[in-house]
């Protein structure tokens, strides 16, 4: 369904999946929902969705990073409220690095601290309730900014993008892990059945909510494609922009650099 794809920002600003939103509070406030609702299964489901397959991912996107190991190195994991991402990162750079985990919901918030206190990682990781559109933070205060399967959440994805920008140093990277569109034939069919058919089902079985799931999906399909989506980074400021597909373009990496 790539013809229901955004292809500027001001599109997803009152888009909540396939219905159009007053404006974007309404839009913030329905999102708040699905993952206050999700926010315990929200891991398992992930697993579920993707066959596990949004590990991999991860660790993808952590060995692009390529994060040093050394001392005084910090990032900001925006959207990263269950710390899977943030995790990672502290963990390659030999638990020398130190994060700050932002995410403007409260509930996903609570279960990123708790695995971090049961992995020992608190002292790496800050916990921040924000908005990606308005941080309240420094300039030039972070080696690197990370966002994974958050930013078509966000309302105004142009203002987060310029966020990101303020908030790195110069030098500083910028990378987005993102569901994005399917370029291999054959594939693109039988992800798009999975997708309307399968999550849903399994949304309603596991964690008895069909439709939060049913909003994950249609957001997936409006989010901008590969292209797209990278020229907004650049409009942004970010130089460099470049970005992989994984897994025949279901996902997509992309990176931007504040030179």
């Amino acid at each position: 369904m790539s013809d229901s794809r955004a292809t500027n920002a001001d599109a997803m600003e009152t888009s909540y999946g396939y219905a159009t939103v007053s404006g974007r509070e309404e839009k913030q406030s329905r999102v708040n929902d699905v993952f206050h609702r999700v926010a315990k299964r929200y891991d398992l489901m992930n697993d579920l969705m993707s066959a596990g397959l949004h590990r991999v991912w991860k660790d993808q996107m952590v060995s692009w990073l390529n994060p040093p190991h050394r001392s005084g190195w910090t990032f900001l994991d925006v959207a990263g409220g269950t710390g899977d991402v943030a995790f990672r990162i502290v963990e390659r750079t030999r638990r020398r690095a130190h994060g700050t985990v932002l995410d403007i919901n409260a509930s996903m918030l609570g279960v990123g601290a708790e695995r971090a206190a049961k992995r020992d990682l608190s002292d790496n990781l800050t916990f921040v309730e924000a908005n990606a559109e308005e941080l309240d933070l420094p300039d030039a205060s972070f080696d690197a900014y990370t966002i994974a399967f958050g930013i078509r959440n966000v309302p105004r994805i142009d203002r987060a993008l310029a966020e990101a920008y303020r908030v790195l140093k110069p030098g500083g990277r910028f990378l987005c892990l993102e569901f994005s569109e399917v370029d291999v034939p054959g594939l693109d069919k039988l992800y798009e059945t999975w997708s309307f058919h399968g999550i849903p089902a399994i949304g309603e079985r596991v964690a008895n909510d069909r439709q939060s799931y049913e909003y994950l999906v249609e957001s997936i399909r409006r989010f901008p494609n590969q292209e797209n989506f990278a020229g907004l980074i650049r409009q942004a400021g970010f130089e460099r922009v470049s970005y992989r597909n994984l897994t025949g373009g279901i996902a997509a990496l992309h990176s931007g650099w504040k030179l």
